[in-house]
């Protein structure tokens, strides 16, 4: 054990003493801060320059009027559709809106011409605007008053609350729980691809220069495969806390220069101005704390934890067993890609399946399977997963992280001492094969 525990200094001081591990630990967290700041300047810049565009109306009809908006003014007058157009052309004019003669009952023929493709968010909002307009004149003209029918109108929104098994009731959010499950299995795809690809890259470079040779005379194949492993995955426990911990200080520093506030201020000052309220009919945004507030962020915590190093170690032992296969990482490609199929199933799946139905039968398979577990139980996790469904999960992540780290030391150990052999998938079967 002294002797794996001296691989994992040597691979972890290694590579933190290096100068493209304290550029990359310390510049990498500076490019969110600087790219929410530029953002937040130009925001500010926008906001202190408005820049009104102008939009002209032909209408045939004389019935549409659309409201202008901060950003967008509707013109109407009688110009032709000619001079309109010309009026766009010389820069008069941002668009124009064009409205033929229509039957309300099957409208068509509307035109927005404009000299750059118009964005998403004018054409939204001049369709709607339309879409309203049509709609009251038909009532208009059945005999109904639309001013009455819309005080009539209610806005309803459906409050979430969960129940345990005690009767216990606490309040959740779908979006809240979508976005804690996309972070954290995002994280773990990014950390085991990362990290696993520099335990390859590591073992390919010292099997190369023979240094390898050297530490085999004093220690098991096995144990130095144990070693690197370790030492990598806590290189990237530290570069992953030192990011987390300076771009949430320096994203703090940003937006307060800019006068804004980070989120986590802005619910602390909800969660003050809120005192006193009644719980039994919270406004919005205290039903936001009260959401936040009821989540187990130890629990997500603990779990992350574990299935982001039982991940990382499961495929951590795959990649060092191809490091040692081949000579070069070009010969180390054909067998990498077997190995990330499971984790491009289980990041889209964690898209299309666990965060849309996360009690659906595909995202309960995703989130057992060692494979795939680790990305698709962190997309269920938030969202309150059965406790035997969880200790199944794990237990097996175990189990497949003993069984890979088991048959990647079959392949480690006779790899890493060939050199200039051809390997292919019938060899790495005959060296899973051999006893020796």
């Amino acid at each position: 054990m002294n002797k794996v525990w001296l691989i994992i200094q040597r691979e972890y001081l290694s590579r933190v003493q290096k100068k493209s591990f304290l550029l990359a630990t310390l510049l990498t967290p500076l490019i969110f801060p600087a790219i929410i700041g530029l953002f937040l300047w130009i925001a500010l810049e926008d906001m202190d320059k408005p820049s009104l565009r102008i939009i002209e109306v032909v209408d045939e009809n004389n019935l549409f009027f659309i409201e202008s908006s901060e950003q967008y003014a509707f013109s109407f007058s009688n110009t032709s559709l000619d001079d309109a157009k010309a009026m766009v052309q010389n820069g008069e004019r941002y668009g124009l809106l064009y409205i033929p003669v229509i039957d309300l009952t099957k409208p068509s023929g509307f035109t927005f011409f404009t000299m750059q493709s118009p964005s998403m968010g004018i054409t939204s909002f001049v369709e709607a605007s339309l879409k309203r307009r049509i709609k009251e004149q038909r009532l208009y003209e059945a005999g109904f008053d639309p001013k009455i029918l819309e005080s009539y109108r209610t806005k309803v929104s459906v409050q979430n609350i969960t129940l345990d098994k005690k009767g216990e009731e606490k309040i959740s959010s779908a979006t809240v729980n979508y976005v804690i499950g996309f972070i954290t299995g995002i994280l773990i795809y990014l950390f085991i691809f990362l990290y696993g690809n520099q335990i390859m890259q590591g073992v390919i470079e010292e099997k190369s220069s023979r240094i390898v040779e050297i530490l085999i005379s004093s220690l098991k194949p096995f144990q130095l495969m144990l070693g690197k492993i370790a030492g990598i995955g806590a290189v990237g426990l530290t570069q992953f806390s030192i990011w987390v911990l300076l771009i949430t200080g320096l994203s703090s520093i940003v937006t307060g220069y800019f006068g804004q506030k980070m989120p986590q201020q802005e619910l602390m000052e909800l969660q003050l101005d809120s005192t006193g309220q009644s719980l039994d009919n919270p406004s919005e945004f205290v039903e936001i704390i009260q959401v936040i507030q009821g989540i187990d962020f130890v629990s997500i915590i603990l779990l992350f934890t574990f299935y982001f190093l039982a991940g990382y170690l499961l495929y951590g032992a795959l990649f060092a067993a191809i490091g040692s296969a081949v000579d070069s990482p070009s010969e180390a490609q054909q067998f990498v890609f077997p190995i990330t199929i499971p984790l491009i199933i289980s990041y889209m799946g964690l898209f299309v399946f666990v965060l849309n139905d996360p009690e659906s039968q595909v995202s309960f398979w995703l989130s057992i399977i060692p494979l795939t577990s680790p990305i698709a139980m962190m997309g269920r996790v938030s969202f309150g997963v059965p406790w035997w469904e969880l200790l199944l999960s794990m237990t097996l992540l175990i189990g497949g992280f003993l069984s890979t780290t088991w048959l990647a030391g079959k392949i480690y150990r006779i790899g890493i001492l060939t050199h200039g052999t051809k390997v292919s998938y019938k060899t790495l079967w005959r060296w899973l094969r051999s006893s020796h």
